[in-house]
């Protein structure tokens, strides 16, 4: 028999993610998410959703998608612990007016410390190691720590841990915290017995559209379902090459990530203000000048963006999302620097500029 959770454990691991930082913390057991969602997964990778996000589309030998249930790429896991941690900022969100001479970064990378730029991937983790050491102080199991890289799908075991309910955007919503979230798990093969197991949230999302009356794109389906090839989010962070041009008027300001489904959400209206834990918004993040990132070289984007998660997007990838920014901005001053890139050796970033300009004059005129 495996080793299982007890009352007195679990409380301990709770304690353990408090003290670690983490806002709430859930432990789910690894069959929980059943095979309906095994099913909606499949049905939603075979629907061509997940773009070019390879990882995702990874299988075992026998061709099961990995992130159908933990238990196909690990097959001691019995229970998932879920830490939720808060990163809402005291700041403006991306729907607010602002200057046409600026841009958006998603709000999960504005992170920093001393100034320097960090990766919530780093931070999480090494917090959720924090929990481990804790748990392997107290009994004998096998564990492994993830953000963002596990083969499972994190929010599914969020939802059945308590940490939160899967909101008709997609995200992790919590009653208390709102969206503003960001998840850890930590696989144990810990049995979860019915006397620590936490409550399933309830869904509160009720009768409410308005992340998929406000997505740009239409990525939002239909409620609780994203077609991930249409989300700005992908678009600006995973995707590679050329984005369709039909999409690239959609994505307004975006230049990494997109924050817009959560900004509208009203459970978002309360959400409390992240307490920092060592780390901070970095102004220039927030509204960024869409110029300051144009005239980026290699060395200053590196100064600038090393350990932050816009590093993994690339400067090049960036530049074309800014003229992308550009061309829809309706700010002819952006001329120059878009008749600049449109003879650069880079061939997607020069296709990317003539768009643009052709944009802008369309939208200046």
């Amino acid at each position: 028999m495996p080793a299982e959770w007890t009352p007195t454990l679990h409380q301990r691991v709770l304690e353990l993610a408090a003290s670690a930082g983490f806002d709430t913390t859930g432990i789910a057991s690894a069959t929980s998410t059943g095979t309906e969602t095994a099913e909606r997964f499949t049905t939603w990778v075979a629907a061509g959703h997940a773009g070019e996000m390879d990882y995702l589309k990874r299988r075992d030998e026998q061709g099961t998608l990995l992130r159908t249930a933990v238990q196909v790429a690990i097959p001691w896991a019995r229970s998932i612990i879920v830490c939720a941690i808060n990163y809402n900022a005291d700041a403006p969100r991306s729907i607010d007016p602002a200057p046409d001479t600026t841009g958006w970064i998603a709000r999960y990378a504005w992170s920093g410390k001393d100034s320097e730029p960090s990766d919530y991937h780093d931070d999480l983790l090494a917090r959720l190691r924090q929990i481990e050491a804790g748990l392997l102080q107290q009994t004998t199991c096998e564990t492994r720590c993830y953000v963002d890289t596990g083969p499972l799908i994190e929010r599914s075991y969020a939802a059945k841990s308590g940490v939160g309910w899967v909101g008709k955007n997609t995200c992790i919503l919590n009653q208390q915290l709102g969206s503003w979230l960001l998840l850890g798990v930590i696989v144990t093969s810990l049995a979860l017995p019915e006397s620590v197991i936490s409550l399933e949230a309830q869904d509160r999302c009720g009768s409410c559209t308005r992340c998929i009356d406000a997505c740009p794109t239409n990525a939002l389906i239909a409620p609780h379902q994203m077609d991930a090839s249409l989300c700005i989010a992908y678009l600006t962070i995973e995707k590679k090459g050329t984005i369709p041009e039909s999409l690239r008027p959609l994505i307004g300001r975006q230049v990494f990530g997109c924050d817009i489904c959560q900004d509208v959400c009203p459970w978002n209206r309360k959400a409390p203000i992240a307490s920092g834990k060592g780390t901070g918004p970095l102004p220039e993040l927030i509204n960024p000048a869409l110029e300051w990132l144009a005239q980026m070289d290699a060395a200053t984007f590196k100064r600038h963006f090393k350990g932050s998660p816009l590093e993994r997007t690339k400067r090049h990838r960036l530049h074309r999302n800014v003229a992308i920014a550009m061309g829809n901005s309706g700010n002819p001053a952006f001329l120059p620097q878009l008749e600049a890139w449109q003879t650069s050796e880079d061939p997607i970033l020069a296709e990317h500029a003539q768009w643009a300009i052709k944009q802008l004059i369309k939208l200046s005129s």
